[in-house]
């Protein structure tokens, strides 16, 4: 990094001279240049020329690097959006648990005219034991959703930092191979 500014310096104070290709192979395709930037960022990749490559030479290399690795997977792509993937799930847990209140109702109401029945009331025993288990049923339902919730999203941000530690480790086999120390 040192070495990079100090470089800057000099050639931005002309006391030395780019080589004739160089700001036209970095500045060839900006956003290449700034993709590149923004997945060493991201990714916290650290790259050193450790065969004395010249800054150009290194975000020439850099930038071939990110579109090999690009082939193998995407880091700036849309990665998969936690909230839609718990809002499906949520979704699949309504319908897979469509008419439990109703279920808890009549499994309540039953038990509860049993109860009645005995105290003498099986009308009045069916109408708690039904509000009983049509709260019991709303329960589940709402635990059932909350667990379904939860764990789409723990399976996309799972996803998620695989795809980035696929893209990370591509990089640094690539730069790794050009003579580069990264890590």
């Amino acid at each position: 990094m040192r070495l990079q500014v100090i470089g800057a310096l000099l050639v931005a104070g002309g006391l030395c001279a780019r080589p004739a290709g160089a700001q036209q192979q970095t500045q060839q395709n900006p956003r290449l240049a700034s993709a590149t930037a923004q997945a060493k960022q991201k990714l916290g990749l650290i790259v050193f020329p450790a065969k004395d490559q010249s800054p150009e030479q290194q975000a020439a290399d850099e930038q071939a690097c990110y579109a090999w690795a690009q082939q193998q997977i995407d880091p700036l792509a849309e990665a998969p959006d936690a909230d839609s993937a718990s809002r499906a799930a949520k979704a699949r847990a309504d319908s897979a648990k469509q008419g439990a209140a109703l279920k808890g109702a009549a499994g309540g109401a039953a038990g509860g005219a049993l109860i009645g029945a005995a105290a003498g009331d099986a009308g009045d025993g069916a109408k708690i034991g039904a509000m009983a288990g049509a709260l019991r049923g709303r329960r589940a339902r709402r635990s059932a959703e909350q667990q379904a919730e939860a764990q789409a999203k723990a399976e996309t941000n799972a996803a998620a930092n695989q795809q980035a530690a696929t893209f990370r480790k591509a990089m640094v086999v690539c730069l790794q191979g050009k003579g580069y120390s990264a890590q």
